[in-house]
């Protein structure tokens, strides 16, 4: 029996890519336990009734009671979620890294929030040793969580995956309209990406920038607000499903993404997939999955404000991906 432990993930691009890999599970003849987030208990997951669910709070304690009582019971385990298994089991156990935060912390993350990091990447470096191998979107963050953990790189596989849009949309481009998909914490760059927009639209009055801010963000909501009160089009779609978020993508000339950190950058590929040119980061995490059109430095509002004025050139090369969807030999290690 495989067990699939997700017990950290419940929002973001995580959960995206987690729904994907337990649709692909459902769809084989595998036996599967997840242990799941009791955070998403009731959003309906379609599971077998050969397979098995547990719902736990993600907390180490009521996680490392799961593993003590279950420690023989499993052949294999992927922990899709950083962090191995609490204590070693018979199983051979695959851990799924997939938060850079585990290894750089951008600079303008707050005290707090970097303790919090500080202390889950000393437990991380405890937990190593209770799994066989490691599994990554990006050769980047495999040489990135070995050098920091020290972990041998013929132990770390390359395996990225993302989840397939189900039809192909093809819509008419709105010139000028960007988007950013992304969830909202200080290292995604929200604030910085406001600022710089609403100055270049002083400049051409041309432009619009959609953003995807959930509903808790509520100074960036207040932020966008009062400049939308003052005439800039910035709209919020908050979160979507997937089929408006693809003809958003499809609509969209430009995808600008100005995050300060990514293990993968799953809206970069999803973006790329229909139609879009990449106004990208100049970090590594941007040239690990695709070519974009347009580079800039995230942590200058100026660079920002000057990619946003490139976009109106003419001939601007679209972007290329350099990702493949590897979820079957995933699935098939398992």
């Amino acid at each position: 029996m495989i067990l699939l432990d997700a017990i950290y993930i419940n929002n973001s691009g995580g959960k995206v890519l987690l729904d994907y890999l337990i649709t692909e599970l459902e769809q084989t003849d595998k036996q599967v336990f997840y242990l799941l987030d009791f955070r998403i208990k009731d959003e309906g997951l379609k599971i077998k009734a050969t397979n098995n669910v547990v719902y736990l709070q993600a907390s180490l304690m009521k996680r490392r009671t799961f593993y003590k009582e279950n420690k023989n019971n499993f052949s294999s385990i992927l922990c899709f979620g950083n962090l191995p298994p609490n204590i070693r089991t018979t199983a051979k156990v695959y851990t799924y890294f997939h938060q850079l935060l585990f290894i750089d912390l951008p600079k303008e993350m707050s005290f707090i929030k970097k303790k919090m990091y500080y202390f889950k990447t000393a437990i991380l470096n405890s937990f190593k040793k209770n799994t066989d191998y490691w599994v990554v979107q990006t050769d980047l963050v495999k040489e990135k969580l070995s050098r920091k953990y020290k972990i041998p790189e013929n132990s770390i596989l390359t395996m990225p995956f993302y989840p397939p849009f189900n039809s192909n949309i093809v819509l008419p481009k709105k010139e000028y309209q960007y988007i950013y998909v992304s969830n909202v914490t200080a290292h995604k760059n929200h604030e910085r990406l406001i600022k710089a927009f609403v100055k270049f639209y002083d400049i051409h009055k041309k432009g619009k920038l959609i953003l995807t801010i959930p509903s808790y963000a509520e100074e960036i909501l207040k932020m966008i607000n009062v400049m939308q009160k003052e005439g800039y089009p910035i709209e919020n779609v908050g979160f979507v499903d997937r089929e408006s978020l693809q003809r958003l993508y499809a609509e969209s000339e430009y995808h600008i993404f100005p995050s300060l950190s990514e293990s993968f950058g799953l809206g970069l590929v999803e973006a790329i997939e229909n139609g879009c040119k990449i106004i990208g980061a100049d970090l590594p995490y941007t040239y690990a999955v695709c070519e974009p059109s347009i580079i800039f430095n995230p942590y200058e509002e100026k660079s920002i404000i000057d990619a946003f004025l490139l976009s109106f050139r003419n001939n601007i090369k679209p972007s290329t991906n350099k990702i493949t969807n590897d979820v079957k030999q995933l699935i098939t290690l398992l």
